[in-house]
């Protein structure tokens, strides 16, 4: 420990971001890293503390409480003050493949989890790690490194979102010749179509896949399996593990009166074809200019289709959420190292707020129609209050307030209320068995499916969820595909 009393002589400092004035005329990244001086400085506010719940990544009360990927914290943060970078370099690669990624879209349940943060703000655990990395980038430290050591076993990896990724990542430094396969026509998954460019620019991105590629994984897009029963049963018969990392992609919907109306999209249709367009130098995208925009859903989906919309030039925009808006800070009942329940105003509201002079949430409120024109369009909809209540057993629920309808207009409705498990194209082509949640059915640590030498990881085994988690669960599944094909000799 360098610098015994950092936490008590800096305060906790993190990069600006640019004024939302410029950044909303661009998909460009917006956020500024610190000076190297000042990073150092962050560095040595960890203490440092012996009970590291930072890096412990367990759940408590069914949240995430420190780093799902056992990140050795401490170390790194203490060695960017020891400007000892190689070193922080390395600590950091020991448990994160992708330190570029979750530096940037994490929500950082390390830093809820930080004792520094019981009574002040937490060390800026997120930017060092990204500092780190975008530094080792930036001085050619990151280089493709292919495995010395070939076995004769093939490994198909089904997916190339952050599990599939990251499995296919440790199961190529193991030794096995990995082909990854994507339906889409780039390589990246959530990473390249789920999250603006804004938050996580492609060509870091890119810049990953080309180094995965140059340690020998074969990348294959524009590739189906599912809907191609003959290179279906080739890929069940030429190898000798299959990883399904498909992730959970079915959005749910809303089942009222005028759903079917033009004009109202999945939200992730939506944010696809905007980065599409963007990355194909076309017009080919669902457009809110100078619309009236309706987002159904909170999250992390909804705040990037609020961004998404401040770019594209709409003229309003509302965000509904039916669920109570969350404390300034934090309750007795979600204590440190929880995951801090708080209310966060993330960079899309931020930007309406600061341009459109309200936030765009309304909490507690949902959608009761959509009413269309002449030409079968969505022209405004009826949203009503609800309050949530206790039942007889003792389980949340809400109920309508009567009277409380409202009528506004709108030109375009975006769904973004989460994802209800796997496609059933995906199961039934493999006759997958699923949990009562619509995920593929297997067990942590073994992720094997019922059907024969098929693993499954990620959100299409555990559901929607965070990228970090992702990328565990993918290093994870490459250990149980590796222990599988040891039993198999």
């Amino acid at each position: 420990m360098g610098k015994p009393t950092g936490f008590l002589e800096f305060e906790r400092k993190v990069g600006i971001n640019d004024s939302i004035n410029e950044r909303i005329t661009h998909y460009k990244e917006f956020h500024n890293l610190l000076p190297e001086s000042e990073q150092i400085k962050q560095g040595a506010r960890c203490m440092d503390c012996g009970i590291p719940f930072c890096q412990s990544g367990i759940l408590i009360n069914g949240m995430a409480s420190g780093c799902p990927l056992n990140n050795l914290i401490p170390e790194f943060n203490d060695l960017i003050y020891k400007e000892n970078w190689d070193l922080g370099l390395q600590r950091l690669l020991k448990t994160n493949p992708f330190p570029e990624f979750t530096g940037r879209v994490c929500p950082a349940p390390c830093e809820s989890a930080c004792t520094v943060s019981i009574n002040s703000p937490a060390v800026s655990i997120k930017e060092n790690e990204r500092y780190i990395i975008d530094k080792a980038f930036k001085d050619g430290k990151i280089k493709a490194v292919p495995p010395k050591y070939r076995n004769n076993k093939k490994i198909a990896v089904i997916g190339s979102g952050p599990s599939g990724l990251a499995s296919s990542y440790l199961l190529n430094k193991l030794g096995y010749f990995v082909d990854v396969y994507e339906r889409e026509d780039r390589i990246g998954g959530l990473l390249m179509y789920g999250i603006p460019n804004m938050k996580l620019d492609k060509e870091v991105v890119n810049r990953r896949v080309d180094i995965l590629k140059n340690e020998g994984i074969n990348f294959f897009t524009n590739t189906d399996i599912f809907k191609d029963n003959q290179l279906k049963e080739n890929v069940l018969k030429d190898y000798d593990a299959i990883v399904l990392a498909t992730g959970s992609t079915k959005p749910r919907d809303l089942n009222v009166s005028g759903r079917n109306l033009k004009g109202i999209e999945f939200a992730i249709d939506y944010l696809k074809e905007n980065t599409r367009s963007l990355l194909n130098k076309n017009d080919k995208f669902i457009s809110c200019k100078n619309k009236n925009v309706l987002i159904i859903g909170g999250g992390d989906t909804g705040t990037d289709c609020v961004a998404t919309a401040m770019r594209q030039g709409c003229k309003s925009v509302i965000q509904l959420e039916i669920t109570n808006s969350l404390p300034k800070e934090r309750l007795s009942n979600n204590p440190w190292p929880e995951w801090s329940k708080t209310l966060k105003v993330d960079y899309g509201q931020e930007e309406c707020i600061e341009l459109f002079e309200y936030d765009p949430r309304r909490y507690c409120t949902s959608i009761k129609e959509f009413i269309g024109d002449e030409k079968d369009s969505v022209k405004s909809a009826i949203t009503i209050k609800v309050e949530w209540i206790k039942d007889r057993d003792g389980r949340t629920t809400f109920k309508e307030i009567p009277n409380s309808e409202e009528l506004i207009d709108v030109d375009i409705v975006l769904l973004a209320m989460g994802f209800l498990g796997t496609e059933e194209y995906i199961s039934n082509s493999f006759n997958l068995d699923l949990d009562n949640r619509g995920n593929i059915k297997a067990a942590y640590k073994e992720f094997k499916t019922n059907k024969d030498k098929v693993f499954t990881c990620g959100d299409a085994r555990r559901g929607q969820s965070l990228v970090v988690w992702a990328i565990k669960e993918g290093l994870e599944a490459a250990i149980a595909v590796n222990r599988y094909l040891d039993l198999q000799e």
